[in-house]
């Protein structure tokens, strides 16, 4: 499971080239009020990934763009006042099928993820909506997507059906094969002092009995059996996940947040982030993003919103 150091960020060269295979959706980008966001934006267009409709002050978009010297000149702005209202136009746009997906600016994610979640006018689906990062690491071969490291804090056994059914969904849609998903604790065997343990297994039961679909389970796994061969071999575990996960669902928020910033800070890993369970995904971008990591959450959501046009074209048929 290695690569060489030359091939870094080979994987999302990899979803950038297949996104732009595809047509590019329309993507409303909330409140770009911020160099970084903007850039992101315009990058993503110049390279077919995404069609984007800028929202938000128009006077402050403009003068953003001309000061980072960014040509916008041909792309549409929906103006609003302020970032919540941008928010809440860019949720309509979604709901009028003007835009395919979500792309934060320079507001707060709590002020986006609001006007998406509301249960009057929002985006909401049946299905709980989650984050994963699709993760690009020195060293090893595959994407690995974590979840969910940013929307839900203490989710709870039912709540985790759904983050892991929507963390497969992806994975298949990135041409992930075959999926395997480690459900991560601190231990590898069952340990009714760490309920992780226990919601490791009951989830690995629900997957025998067809209640979770798309993947091959396995958990409790620590981290170091989930993807090392070598740890996985020391351990004795026979397992068709241990050694190999391309998916990790952790405990909880606080140790998804910790692993995915430990790999991006300590590992050199890049971090492209989405957000799924809405009708249309969000992408999540931040300030300290890199380039890649940006064009690489905007291949994701494009790579999705192909599918979704695929699923509804034979719905249709």
């Amino acid at each position: 499971m290695t690569e060489s150091s030359g091939a870094t960020h080979q994987k999302y060269q990899r979803l950038i080239a297949a996104a732009q295979r595809n047509t590019a959706p329309i993507v409303a980008v909330v409140h770009p009020c911020e160099h970084s966001a903007l850039e992101g934006a315009v990058d993503a267009a110049r390279l077919g990934l995404i069609t984007p409709i800028l929202v938000g002050p128009v006077a402050e978009i403009r003068q953003v763009a001309t000061d980072a010297g960014l040509d916008i000149a041909t792309l549409p702005i929906e103006d609003s006042e302020h970032s919540r209202a941008s928010a809440q136009r860019a949720v309509e746009l979604v709901r009028a099928g003007k835009a395919e997906a979500l792309m934060k600016g320079s507001l707060h994610t709590d002020e986006l993820m609001g006007a998406v979640v509301k249960s009057d006018g929002g985006l909401r689906t049946l299905r709980r909506l989650s984050h994963c990062f699709v993760m690009d690491v020195p060293g090893h071969a595959d994407p690995l997507i974590i979840t969910d490291a940013a929307i839900n804090i203490f989710p709870t056994l039912a709540e985790k059906i759904d983050i892991l059914q929507n963390a497969i969904d992806l994975a298949q849609i990135l041409g992930i094969t075959p999926v395997r998903v480690a459900i991560l604790s601190a231990v590898e065997t069952v340990n009714p002092k760490i309920p992780s343990t226990i919601e490791a297994a009951a989830l690995c039961k629900m997957a025998d009995r067809g209640q979770i679909t798309g993947a091959i389970l396995d958990g409790p796994l620590a981290l170091d059996n989930a993807i090392s061969l070598e740890a996985a071999a020391i351990k004795h575990l026979i397992s068709p996940v241990a050694g190999c996960a391309n998916v990790v669902l952790v405990p909880d928020l606080e140790a998804g947040n910790m692993l995915a910033k430990s790999l991006t800070f300590l590992a050199g890993a890049d971090a492209a982030g989405i957000v799924l369970g809405a009708r249309v995904p969000v992408i999540l971008t931040s300030r300290a993003d890199s380039v890649h990591a940006r064009l690489a959450s905007c291949a994701v959501a494009s790579l999705i919103a192909a599918s979704r046009r695929a699923d509804a074209r034979k719905a249709i048929a």
